[in-house]
C-alpha cells in the first residue's frame, strides 16, 4: 500500500497522448503464461479482488505444487503465480477452473475490475458495490465483443470514497449521493450520470464503444487514454445507452466531485469497521501467511479475502469482538504481514528485480528493504524499479528510485505537470542524503 496523496485534477485528452500499438497485446493471464527469469508467471484475475475460501486454498495449492510456493499480489488486485514449471500450463488451468476462478476461457484477461475494498464493510462509502461488480462480471464475460478488450483495459468501481476512482482507470463507476452513478471514460472531459441499477450495464457499453471506436479510427490501441478523440466518447455511449432504455445525464468532470482527504491509499492497515486489514510488503505472500489469512476468512460468516490493488488483504470479520481482532492481528504481525498504520512499508514499493527479470540490473527488493528505515524522511511514496520501464509503478506524486547501468540508481522526484527533481546514488546507505537533496 502506499501512502495516501490527492488526486491530481484529471487530465484533458488534449494531454492524453495518442498511441498505434505495432504489436497484439502479450499481457500474461492464466492461460497465456509469460516465461521470467525465475520461470513461467501466470496472471490471474480476480474481479474486485474478491476470493472465497475454497478460491484462495486453490490459488495456494497451485503455487504449492506447480510454483514457487508465494502468492503475488498486483496493482490491480490480481494474483500472479511465479516459478511455474514447464509444461503446467494445463494443469494450471484445470485447478483454476474446478475453482471457478476461469468462468470464461475467452474473457479471463479482460476481467481487471478493482472495486473499493472495504465497500460496505466501514459505513464510509455511499453504497455496496458488490451487486455493481456481480453484474459487470457477469455481462462481460457474457458479451462476444468485449473479448477484444486489451489485458490491460481497466474497469473501477468506486463506492463514493474515491479510492479507486483515483487508479486511472478506463471506465470509471462511482456512486453519487442522490443513488445513481457516475459514469467516466479515461480523462475525457465530460461524465454521464446513469441510474444506479444500469451501472454495470452503462460500464459495459462504455467498452463496447471504445472499441467500436478505436476500429473506426483505425488506432491500435489498448486504452482510452490512448485515442486522440477520447472526449467524444461520452456522447457516443449516451447514444448507444438511449438505444436501450437507459436514461444518462451529461455532466462536466470537474462538477462530479472530489476525492475525501486521504481517501486514496486504500485502506489502512489494522481493524477497519467490520474488517481487518493488512498489507504485503511488496506485495509478496508466503504459504504461511495466506495460509493464515484463509484460516481467519474461514471462521467468519462471510468467508472470503478481498484483495486490494495496493498490495493489501482485507478480510470481512462482522462477528468478531475487539479482542478477538487484536489476537487476530497479532498472529498475521507475527508472520511478517504490516498490521501498523504507521509502518515505513506502506510507502515501498518494488517491481520483481533480480533475479526474478533478466532486464533488471539491480535486486531492487533487497535494495529496498535494506534502506527501508531511510525512507521515513521522505514524505512520498519511494518506487524502486530495477530498469527504465518502470514496471509497475503507481500513480501520482512520488520518488522513483530507478537502477542504472553504471551502477547504484537515478532518484527521481516525480509530480505530475511538473520536471522531476533528479539526483544519483551510487550506494543505497545515501539514500536518506539523495532524498533530501530531491525533496528538500
Amino acid at each position: 500500500m502506499l501512502a495516501a496523496m490527492s488526486t491530481p485534477p484529471p487530465r484533458s485528452s488534449s494531454q492524453a497522448t495518442a498511441v498505434t500499438r505495432d504489436r497484439g497485446d502479450a499481457c500474461p493471464g492464466a492461460l497465456r503464461l509469460h516465461t521470467a527469469d525465475d520461470g513461467a508467471l501466470a496472471r490471474v484475475r480476480v474481479p474486485g479482488g474478491v476470493l472465497g475460501v475454497r478460491q484462495a486454498e486453490a490459488l495456494a495449492e497451485a503455487s504449492r505444487r506447480l510454483g514457487d510456493g508465494d502468492l503475488h499480489l498486483t496493482s490491480r488486485g490480481n494474483v500472479q503465480l511465479r516459478g511455474l514449471a514447464e509444461g503446467c500450463g494445463g494443469e494450471l488451468a484445470r485447478s483454476l477452473d474446478a475453482a471457478g476462478l476461469l468462468p470464461s476461457a475467452g474473457h479471463e484477461r479482460v476481467r481487471n475490475i478493482v472495486a473499493s475494498p472495504l465497500s460496505g464493510l466501514d459505513g464510509l462509502g455511499l453504497r455496496d458495490v458488490r451487486p455493481w461488480l456481480s453484474a459487470l462480471d457477469t455481462a462481460l464475460c457474457a458479451s462476444g465483443t468485449a473479448r477484444g478488450l486489451s489485458g490491460r483495459f481497466l474497469f473501477a468501481l468506486d463506492d463514493g470514497r474515491g479510492d479507486v476512482a483515483a487508479l486511472d482507470a478506463d471506465v470509471t463507476v462511482r456512486a453519487a449521493e442522490d443513488g445513481g452513478a457516475l459514469l467516466s471514460l479515461g480523462t475525457a472531459a465530460e461524465s454521464l450520470s446513469v441510474p444506479g441499477e444500469d451501472a454495470a450495464r452503462a460500464a459495459l457499453t462504455a467498452a463496447e464503444t471504445f472499441l467500436e471506436a478505436a476500429r473506426e479510427g483505425g488506432a491500435r490501441v489498448w486504452r482510452v487514454t490512448e485515442l486522440p478523440f477520447q472526449d467524444g466518447l461520452p456522447g457516443r455511449v449516451r447514444d448507444r445507452l438511449a438505444a436501450v432504455g437507459v436514461d444518462s445525464v451529461s455532466r462536466p468532470r470537474t462538477e462530479c466531485g472530489t476525492s475525501p482527504a486521504g481517501a486514496e491509499g486504500g485502506p489502512p492497515p489494522g481493524t477497519v469497521g467490520d474488517a481487518l486489514s493488512v498489507h504485503a510488503p511488496f506485495g509478496r505472500l508466503t504459504p504461511l501467511q495466506w495460509r493464515e489469512l484463509t484460516a481467519l476468512a474461514a471462521a467468519t460468516p462471510c468467508r472470503e479475502l478481498r484483495l486490494t490493488p495496493w498490495r493489501g488483504v482485507v478480510v470481512p470479520v462482522p462477528d468478531l469482538t475487539e479482542e478477538q481482532a487484536a489476537d487476530a492481528l497479532a498472529r498475521l504481525s507475527v508472520t511478517g504481514l504490516v498490521t501498523d498504520p504507521a509502518s515505513p512499508w506502506l510507502r515501498v514499493g518494488a517491481c520483481i528485480g533480480r533475479p526474478g527479470c533478466a532486464k533488471s540490473l539491480a535486486d531492487v527488493r533487497a535494495d529496498a528493504a535494506g534502506s527501508l528505515a531511510a525512507t521515513g524522511g521522505a514524505g512520498l511514496p519511494l518506487y524502486w524499479s530495477g530498469c527504465e520501464r518502470r514496471c509497475g509503478h503507481p500513480r501520482g506524486e512520488r520518488i522513483d528510485v530507478v537502477a542504472v547501468e553504471s551502477g547504484g540508481y537515478q532518484l527521481s522526484r516525480t509530480t505530475p505537470g511538473r520536471s522531476p527533481r533528479t539526483a544519483p546514488m551510487a550506494d543505497t546507505s545515501r539514500l536518506a542524503a539523495v532524498l533530501g537533496e530531491i525533496t528538500a
